[in-house]
């Protein structure tokens, strides 16, 4: 591969491929850090065979990536650090720095793409019924585990819902999503009425002292939830529950959508509600759908 201007430094490298994807592309913030650990991984095994970053080739990165799999990988962060690999090698040639982009003909292979995991409807109710009511903590982990589960909103999305975008009334709220881009998602019986709860009796003593500001669900300091203060809640609450799954944030994402199609949701609404750009990204539930479908027709047909 001809070098034109691929003597940048990583760290300006870097700088100026995240204000790319920020500006350009509108990626989140979140999603612009997980490339840039990609790029580090990159840079760090291009390191090693003295190989700079404009002089590899192909047969380069499959190493990092085959490298990066053993070490164990999961398929989902395998198949980001392709697609990372794959926009920073576009964005080099279109900015003149490289000729070709040695990134070109990689793919996710299909078999590397793991199902979501997800909880049954009755391991879902179990858990939304572990927070104690008669306390304001409580109060507010059942709004928050309610509108999670009724909305399948990312746990970025649930800690940064403003007062505003809960419009309990018209039973909807507004979301801002990856990229700030914003979409609607209804909110059923049960999530508002846990809101509604959560607004009379909990909140305004959360807020005490500090006001609480436009943010909707507020920790006992009266600040913003991080997300890791919402997984470690959610953890808590599935090891009071007994849940046998591994529960995390996603899962009860993933459960949103497998519950709603296995109900006969149409895939192009369940792709508006959960704010997917392809739907090859929401078809991914109706294989769990598929396989679901398979496992009882197995268990109850008499000629199975």
């Amino acid at each position: 591969m001809t070098a034109l201007r691929g003597l940048d430094d990583p760290v300006s490298l870097l700088a100026d491929f995240q204000s790319f994807l920020s500006i350009e592309r509108g990626l989140a913030l979140n999603t612009q850090r997980a490339y840039a650990r990609d790029l580090d991984k990159l840079f760090a095994h291009l390191d090693k065979s003295k190989t700079g970053w404009d002089r590899a080739g192909e047969a380069d990165l499959v190493r990092l990536i085959h490298a990066e799999s053993r070490a164990g990988l999961s398929p989902r962060s395998l198949a980001r650090l392709i697609s990372a690999l794959k926009a920073f090698y576009r964005w080099a040639v279109l900015e003149g720095r490289i000729e070709k982009s040695p990134a070109l003909n990689l793919t996710s292979p299909k078999a590397w793409m793991s199902l979501p995991k997800f909880l049954p409807v009755r391991d879902v109710t179990t858990l939304l019924d572990q927070p104690d009511l008669s306390d304001s903590h409580g109060i507010r982990d059942k709004a928050m585990l309610e509108v999670m589960y009724a909305s399948g909103l990312r746990v970025s999305e649930l800690v940064g819902l403003r007062i505003q975008d809960v419009r309990l009334r018209d039973g909807f709220l507004l979301c801002r999503g990856k990229g700030g881009k914003e979409r609607i998602v209804p909110l059923g019986k049960s999530a508002i009425g846990a809101v509604e709860r959560y607004l009379l009796a909990s909140r305004p003593r959360l807020a005490e002292g500090s006001g609480g500001g436009e943010t909707l669900f507020l920790t006992r300091r009266g600040s913003a939830f991080t997300r890791q203060g919402f997984w470690k809640m959610l953890k808590g609450y599935a090891a009071k529950a007994k849940l046998t799954n591994k529960v995390h944030p996603h899962v009860l994402r993933h459960s949103f959508a497998t519950h709603l199609l296995e109900r006969g949701a149409d895939l192009r609404s369940v792709q508006m509600m959960l704010g997917h750009s392809q739907i090859t990204t929401t078809q991914i539930y109706t294989h769990v759908s598929r396989e679901r479908l398979r496992k009882v027709y197995d268990k109850f047909h008499p000629r199975a």
